[in-house]
């Protein structure tokens, strides 16, 4: 049954990535730290992204934000999937309203052989620093969320140069030189496996994989060229003991292939019904979402009539953690951020998360 003590947002979020009774279904949005709150888009007349995440106290403060406003179960490190980059010898720079630029994108096998392994400690001490600092403000007032891209999504970005709508010449590298591919897998993923491990280190309690772009891949695609990579990752954290979370959008077709990596929760975007994800996933680990993020931009009853809706398929089965389908979008108001967190946990406290499931009963 569900538990009947007040929980703190620490403890009702690693309850629900253990699949353990909670009081409340506990949430947190992807990209909630920073974007549409005013103090942060104050902080970024004064910096870009990058100065932001690189300097542990602006990281702090922005990280911190939304647990202050929103109440939200999790606190998610403020970072850029690509920080990991520049210590691989990949520079890279972001460009408003573009997104990651890489000048001199790996195409070659020179290319492939010039990409760098180091100590994730020397090449984004900042983040480990930061995480650090974060712990502290916390205490249990929420989960420490930390996150690194997938292999296959900065591998895209690497192949690419920059966004793109089908990543043609990344999959074109994949499919027609699959021997450079692994050779190029094989070093992100040992990048992605040390700079996990640096956050565990510092203090994360739970983490995120990234697959932003893996909904462009077949299964077959995924199995064969992704699939290796992300086990290894997985095989990892659950050896050091923290819960794990693998993320990708578009990816309804791949949802078994991808629980089949080893991660303890899978997040799910909003393409597909959460009861149906579940039950592709197997009950036997956790689901994450997924609610739309453009919800959030229609009146208020609409927010709450597809968060009731969601925590309806998710039926009171331990192990569901409410978030969004994709990140927070930068039109949202924050003030209905906080009404839903508020909304999602009365709600679901009064049909007891947590409880067994009526189908685990028969």
């Amino acid at each position: 049954m569900a538990t009947t003590r007040e929980m703190t947002g620490a403890e009702r979020m690693l309850a629900a990535c253990h699949l353990q009774p909670v009081d409340a279904t506990p949430i947190w949005f992807m990209r909630q730290a920073g974007r549409c709150f005013p103090e942060y888009r104050k902080l970024r007349e004064k910096y870009e992204i990058l100065t932001i995440a690189k300097t542990p106290e602006l990281c702090v403060q922005v990280t911190l934000l939304p647990v202050k406003r929103l109440h939200v179960d999790a606190a998610v490190i403020f970072a850029d999937i690509m920080l990991p980059l520049e210590g691989m010898g990949v520079p890279f720079r972001i460009e408003p309203d573009i997104g990651p630029i890489i000048p001199h994108p790996i195409r070659t096998q020179g290319d492939v052989d010039k990409v760098r392994v180091i100590e994730a400690e020397e090449a984004t001490p900042y983040v480990f620093e930061a995480i650090k600092l974060i712990g502290k403000e916390l205490g249990d007032t929420a989960a420490l969320v930390g996150f690194s891209g997938s292999p296959f999504t900065m591998a895209c970005y690497m192949i690419e140069g920059q966004p793109s709508r089908d990543y043609a010449r990344a999959k074109a590298l994949m499919l027609g030189q699959p021997d450079l591919w692994h050779r190029l897998m094989d070093k992100v993923t040992e990048v992605v496996v040390r700079y996990l491990r640096g956050q565990v280190t510092a203090g994360i309690q739970v983490a995120q994989l990234f697959d932003s772009w893996v909904g462009i891949l077949s299964p077959q695609q995924y199995k064969e060229f992704v699939l290796p990579y992300s086990q290894r990752i997985f095989a990892e954290m659950r050896d050091i003991g923290i819960p794990t979370i693998h993320f990708g959008t578009g990816a309804a077709a791949l949802l078994e292939l991808m629980a089949s990596a080893g991660s303890n929760l899978i997040g799910v975007d909003w393409r597909v019904p959460l009861d149906r994800a579940w039950s592709q996933i197997g009950y036997n680990r956790g689901i994450q979402g997924n609610l739309d993020p453009t919800m959030l931009l229609a009146p208020f009853q609409v927010t709450r009539e597809g968060a009731r809706d969601i925590l309806e398929m998710a039926g009171g089965r331990p192990g569901h953690i409410f978030n969004l389908g994709h990140g927070v979008l930068p039109d949202t108001n924050p003030d209905d951020l906080a009404r839903l967190v508020e909304f999602v946990h009365e709600e679901s406290s009064r049909n007891g998360p947590g409880a067994p499931h009526k189908t685990d009963l028969n």
